[in-house]
């Protein structure tokens, strides 16, 4: 039986994206081959890449709005390097909500000036910062819109007319927003999209081309466009299961859908935390929770041997939090089902009920 899986990341994907993607790699399309072994060249794998960037624009409803989507390699951490390299000329903001942003900014202080324009650090980032001013002269803002170890997200983003630069590797295809505000999203594939491996980023080409540094060609994202993601050789089992499953979750409905299905897990598992009182939230301010990343303390620690043994003889899996966190995580990325956050909760109730 397979298990409940709340791992934060490498985490759960479909069941039947997986069970295509095993079939491809015994034999892709009927070729009698399998697809880690033809040529990325190949009209068979193009196909592929072109599907999965169309896929990733018709989601956040960027087609024809001069982005460009990107299927690259190096994951986020790469990405806070890339950012920098293509677009901080002289200086650029930052706020800073987690370990992820507090990378970024590390790996952009490398190449000019960065403005920390908020932090909530000084309270281990069990919130997000309100109320900071965007400096008008900066080249771009950076933000982290899910915090994966703490379970923060932002709900709102700044109004500016500064470039918005957005990690979304957390909660990417989870929510609706508008997303024609930012001027470059970058995700990991291995939270909603699919194993570790490729890194989508969407960018809109009129922000590009503006640096006086030369950039080396790898860390160039006009490069990588003019090759449509084939200036090198790319991950090709990670893009083929990015691509599955946002055909998944087209048919699934699409982002509008899968929303509500997230929301609804949420509250689920919130209102139970909120509710029982051997469990507080590590997110004291209910307008921070992530939707994504749930986190949270046992009220006794006394209890933690009982509680342990009790969600892994349910068949949970990866509900052990952060170790800069402790306590519990229960990562409730599109693919997990409600029924799995069910099971959590009723183990929950059943210590409860023990006591």
């Amino acid at each position: 039986m397979k298990k409940h899986n709340f791992s934060a990341g490498p985490c759960i994907l479909p069941q039947s994206v997986m069970q295509k993607a095993s079939e491809a790699v015994l034999n892709f399309n009927g070729l009698d081959l399998s697809l880690i072994e033809i040529s990325h060249r190949s009209k068979d794998f193009v196909d592929v890449m072109d599907k999965a960037r169309a896929l990733a624009l018709e989601h956040l409803g960027l087609q024809n709005k001069g982005y460009q989507a990107l299927f690259l390699q190096g994951g986020a951490s790469l990405e806070f390097l890339m950012v920098a390299y293509n677009l901080l000329e002289n200086k650029a903001a930052y706020l800073n909500t987690g370990t992820w942003s507090d990378k970024a900014i590390k790996e952009a202080k490398l190449l000019g000036d960065v403005v920390e324009v908020a932090s909530s650090k000084e309270s281990n980032f069990n919130y997000i910062p309100k109320n900071y001013e965007v400096p008008s002269n900066a080249d771009y803002f950076h933000c982290t819109s899910n915090n994966t170890i703490f379970g923060t997200q932002l709900q709102s983003f700044p109004e500016t007319n500064v470039p918005i630069v957005c990690d979304m590797s957390s909660d990417i295809f989870s929510r609706q927003l508008d997303f024609s505000k930012f001027a470059l999203i970058y995700a990991g594939a291995q939270k909603n999209m699919g194993p570790a491996g490729t890194t989508l980023v969407v960018v809109k080409e009129d922000i590009l081309g503006k640096v006086s540094r030369k950039i080396p060609s790898m860390l160039n994202y006009q490069v990588h466009i003019s090759k449509e993601s084939m200036f090198n050789t790319p991950a090709v089992f990670p893009v083929y299961v990015s691509m599955l499953t946002l055909e998944w979750l087209k048919d699934m409905g699409g982002v509008a859908a899968i929303e509500k299905i997230n929301n609804q897990k949420a509250a689920l598992l919130y209102s139970e935390i909120d509710r029982n009182p051997l469990f507080e939230g590590f997110v004291p301010n209910k307008e921070d929770r992530s939707k994504m990343n749930a986190t949270f303390n046992l009220t006794d620690n006394n209890q933690k041997d009982r509680f342990d043994s009790l969600w892994k003889a349910a068949g949970i899996n990866g509900l052990n939090g952060h170790r800069s966190v402790g306590g519990y995580r229960a990562s409730m990325y599109n693919a997990l089902p409600l029924e799995s956050v069910q099971v959590l909760v009723d183990v929950m109730q059943e210590l409860e009920r023990s006591n």
